[in-house]
This record gives C-alpha cells, structure tokens and sequence, in this order.
C-alpha cells in the first residue's frame, strides 16, 4: 500500500484486527521511509458495481461516497456511529447481492430513506429533501405525513405534563437548562 504522507511504495502492516462489527479488517500500517501511520481497512467485496446515475452518466460504486451522505444527513444527530456502519454494510450487501452490476442511483437512494427512516426521523427528512428536490414548504408536509400518525388535539405526548399545583415536570422529564443556568459562579 503506497504511503498517504510521502508516497512511498512499501508500508508495513503493524496491527491486524477485525472492526467492531466483523466486517472488515482494520490495518494500523507504518512507513519505512518517513515514519507515517496511517489506518487501512479491508472489506469483502462481491462484485464490481456501477451507478447509473439521472443524468446518464455511468460512475463505480463508492461506499465512501453512500457513507459521507449518509453521515451529512445524520449531522448532529444522537445515532451511535455502530449503527451508521451498519446501515452502510447493510446497503452495501443489498446491493452486491442483488444480481445486479449496474443500479440506478434512484434504487440506492429509496435504500437510504428507508434505512434512514427506522434510524432517525430527522435525518430521513433531511436527506429525502435534497434527494427528492424539495422545493416548496408543501413537499415537507407531505413527507411528514408518512412518518408518524399525527398527534391528537389535547394529547400529552408533544408537550410534558405539569403539575396543576405547584407547575414542575414530572420526574422523568429533565427541564433544559440554558448557558447561564449551567455555569458554576467562581
């Protein structure tokens, strides 16, 4: 493997393990000629893939490309980085598998949503407007339709109880607290 930093063609692998979740090996490699370390990880592939994108244009499959989308969409988002790779591999394999060389970039991105959909809500709705081309308020309304039954007018659920007496949440309900609040006087 070539070095990242000074391009020398022969770099020696120090540590060999599996990743987290067993697919794939992750190599701690080192350079003779100028000392870098760097990571390298080695995953199973089934077959060469080919995007058949909208516009025509044929590009190779990169899995690199499906998980810094996917990582764009779910930005800030409490989702453990585990199941993100999971989703990936998942996507990957399904892919692989199908039978298929050539997928339709539409086939990869109805993949993502509905993955996207049963891990975070947001995330679903932030990548299906830039893959669907949002263009009007309305097309939000329309997606947010399909995600969960509206809530009923008078329901607790979208706003936490408060005591009638004294006006405090309940136990298990954490009021947030603002900057101010959480800074410690000197």
């Amino acid at each position: 493997m070539r070095c990242p930093y000074c391009g020398g063609p022969d770099t020696q692998v120090k540590d060999s393990r599996p990743s987290d979740d067993a697919a794939a090996i992750r190599r701690r490699r080192v350079c003779p000629d100028c000392g870098g370390r760097f990571t390298t990880f080695e995953r199973v592939q089934l077959r060469e893939l080919t995007v058949l994108k909208r516009s025509g244009k044929r590009v190779p499959f990169d899995r690199d490309k499906l998980q810094r989308s996917i990582g764009v969409a779910l930005r800030k988002r409490p989702v453990d980085p585990e199941r993100v790779e999971r989703l990936v591999s998942g996507i990957t394999r399904q892919l692989e598998s199908s039978g298929e060389a050539e997928i339709g970039s539409e086939a990869i991105g109805e993949l993502v949503m509905e993955g996207l959909k049963g891990l975070d809500d947001v995330a679903y709705v932030r990548f299906a407007s830039v893959y669907k081309n949002f263009r009007e308020a309305s097309d939000f309304k329309a997606l947010l339709g399909t995600l969960a039954p509206p809530i009923a007018p008078g329901s607790t659920t979208s706003e936490p109880e408060r005591d009638a007496p004294s006006g405090e949440l309940p136990p298990q309900v954490t009021p947030l607290r603002t900057k101010r609040q959480t800074r410690s006087s000197p």
